[in-house]
């Protein structure tokens, strides 16, 4: 359930998908042009203000525009997104990379994460609740305007080498309640530098293996395209250890 209008949910929707697409604080006239809810520009930034208020959206610097929380970001993709569907070839391409290497878990767990990373366009990891790590396609993190700073890019890359972290978050993922994904945004990383990332990621089981397949990358991921990729990935996995 939430307290947002059906207008403010729209306004909030179109904010976040133009930030997704532009990287961009989003102002009340472009929401207008988007919307076409047949009210003014005013009435838009009344809204915006309420929404600020209500801590879906917070004010950038400099700028009469707004960007979305990780409140907002979170609300989106859990009530307000329509993800995309896979098509079937797509599904058999993926299932067909991995099952090639079915035998060899290791090198299964590398190309899991290549393969996500080439059809993301983003950084991709998968590992295990014992510590085997693989990552592809950091050099896609160098594509988003928000890696231009030396600090979050270096951040992300520290990250990267604290094992501990990752394995409590293994850990944590096969102990809470299951959803059909898990996303951590900002401050929820562990660091104040990774404000502007995200990550996705859903649970799989090979065998005696188990662990997390998932994206890391800018917090405004086109989540439309990567958690149904994600999802598909883990499922992917799954059958494969059936």
């Amino acid at each position: 359930m939430t307290d947002l209008t059906s207008r403010q949910a729209a306004i909030l929707k179109s904010i976040i998908e133009e930030f997704i697409t532009a990287a961009r604080p989003v102002g009340s006239q472009l929401v207008e042009k988007k919307l076409s809810l047949g009210i003014c520009p005013a009435t838009i930034r009344n809204e915006m203000v309420r929404l600020a208020e209500m801590g879906y959206l917070y004010k950038a610097h400099a700028s009469s525009g707004r960007l979305p929380t990780t409140m907002g970001l979170k609300f989106y993709v859990r009530q307000l997104m329509e993800p995309d569907k896979l098509s079937v070839a797509e599904e058999i391409g993926i299932k067909n990379a991995l099952l090639e290497h079915r035998y060899s878990f290791d090198i299964l767990l590398q190309q899991a994460a290549r393969e996500l990373a080439r059809r993301s366009h983003q950084m991709a990891l998968a590992l295990t609740e014992q510590g085997d790590f693989a990552m592809a396609g950091m050099a896609n993190l160098l594509d988003e305007p928000e890696f231009m700073d030396i600090d979050v890019t270096k951040s992300i890359l520290l990250l990267l080498d604290h094992l501990d972290f990752w394995h409590q978050l293994v850990e944590n993922a096969f102990a809470e309640e299951r959803h059909d994904f898990s996303l951590l945004l900002g401050a929820e990383l562990g660091e104040e530098e990774l404000e502007p990332c995200g990550l996705v990621y859903q649970t799989y089981e090979v065998g005696p293996h188990r662990g997390i397949v998932g994206i890391l990358g800018p917090a405004r991921l086109n989540y439309r395209q990567i958690i149904p990729l994600v999802n598909y990935f883990a499922r992917a996995l799954n059958e494969i250890g059936k």
